[in-house]
């Protein structure tokens, strides 16, 4: 029965047994961590044949005849540009390769940005009041990074198919100072939302009162799928953004972090020829060239697009069951209570949660008392604050199933306990 429609004395009976199971999971002292989205011991076990495809015996020389043990390849080697283009579906030529992180990518386009300036525009650390947008529920780090750089962070509410595109489009062509937005396009981080074909395009056409405006299109999740029947597809962002008349706009990123190994995978960011020759100038000042023998030691393991996907349906039978083990506990205990709502997706790594309003920070406090540590709630919104304080990213891709049945069930005995306060108050 909704809780909502109960009676004030049956709000108590229930709230009087779930603080009852709550004394007595307090009492189990469990230590559990489903706060980051890191793939398990097993998963990166998987990947260990990686370390196996280069040794010394190895031709250690990439196709254009470069010494990968040797200075140079700035922008990566061909096989690397290569691989990357076939998953991003663009061309090599607008790819670069380099380390591990594409958010130590990010970072230094920004930094760029923040000294040099863009299209011949003013250095963005002369503009004062530079400002830049943020999805939300959207990614912690890429809110994080900007804040670092002191811009204002504006929230734009998302829908089930991306961003509020009305706002978004409105507030770009009105404000010379909004110099970016943060996109996750595919399974959205927390969300798991994907964006439409209509939202693509309107990313790339939409008319801009800065010269340097960009995208930061952060394609993390472009082979994460969970079910090989039910994959989102989206539309080619460099591509649309060139038939659009803005070739400039957009940076696009991904890595083999959760493919492979995240301390020792490889990333990208793919762009237009010109932004690509602007930031080989830039970067050329700041290194010589990347990790090439990691990179061919990726190139090796995975060889082309369609392993990648083998690769990546083998990792999705090992995180769909967490995934729906989650969700069948929140089924089981949650439905028809009229406390909460959740999302499904079909790949990434996050299941997002709302709860009431007010009740999602003290729900989480709740369980980490108990053992059970969660992403704080507010994390998800620019300046780590919910104006709602409702929604919370649950991670279940590190934990064991035994372990996600005890955390999921806390955590929804902890929601129905600030509801139930709530409601009572």
């Amino acid at each position: 029965m909704e809780y909502t429609k109960m009676t004030r004395e049956d709000l108590q009976k229930e709230l009087d047994l779930c603080l009852k199971l709550y004394e007595e999971e307090k009492a189990k002292g469990l230590k559990l961590d489903l706060s980051r989205g890191k793939p398990s011991p097993a998963q990166l076990d998987l990947s260990n044949k990686v370390m196996d495809t280069l040794n010394s015996e190895s031709v250690l020389k990439s196709l254009n005849g470069m010494d990968l043990r040797n200075y140079g390849g700035l922008d990566g080697i061909p096989e690397a540009k290569e691989l990357f283009a076939e998953i991003l579906d663009t061309q090599p030529e607008n790819v670069f390769a380099g380390g591990n992180s594409s958010l130590t990518i990010e970072f230094d386009i920004i930094a760029h940005a923040m000294i040099d300036g863009l299209d011949g525009c003013e250095p963005w650390m002369n503009v004062k009041d530079r400002k830049w947008l943020c999805p939300a529920p959207g990614y912690d780090r890429h809110f994080n990074m900007t804040e670092h750089f002191g811009f204002e962070l504006i929230t734009v509410p998302m829908n089930n198919d991306g961003p509020d595109m009305d706002i978004v489009e409105e507030l770009v062509a009105n404000d010379p100072s909004i110099k970016g937005i943060w996109a996750v396009p595919k399974y959205q981080n927390p969300m798991g939302i994907s964006f439409s074909d209509e939202v693509v395009r309107r990313f790339a056409s939409m008319k801009t009162a800065a010269k340097d405006f960009r995208i930061f299109w952060d394609n993390a999740y472009v082979v994460h799928d969970l079910y090989a029947d039910k994959q989102d597809m989206i539309l080619e962002i460099i591509s649309e953004c060139e038939k659009a008349g803005y070739p400039d706009r957009v940076y696009e990123f991904t890595s083999t972090s959760k493919m492979a190994f995240p301390g020792s995978g490889i990333a990208c960011v793919a762009t237009s020829v010109d932004n690509m020759k602007d930031l080989k100038a830039c970067w050329t000042y700041a290194m010589i060239g990347p990790d090439k023998v990691n990179q061919m030691r990726q190139v090796l393991f995975f060889k082309n697009k369609e392993n990648v996907e083998k690769h990546m349906q083998v990792l999705a039978n090992m995180l769909r069951p967490k995934f729906e083990k989650v969700l069948e506990v929140f089924d089981r205990d949650l439905d028809g209570l009229g406390i909460a709502s959740y999302t499904r997706p079909l790949g990434g790594y996050f299941i997002s949660f709302d709860a009431m309003e007010g009740c999602a920070s003290k729900a989480v406090a709740m369980c980490k008392d108990a053992g059970v540590v969660f992403t704080n709630a507010g994390a998800t919104f620019p300046y780590g604050k919910d104006p709602k304080d409702k929604n919370v990213r649950i991670a279940p891709s590190f934990a064991t199933l035994e372990e996600i049945e005890k955390a999921a069930s806390l955590f929804t005995l902890c929601v129905r306990i600030v509801s139930l306060k709530k409601l009572l108050a």
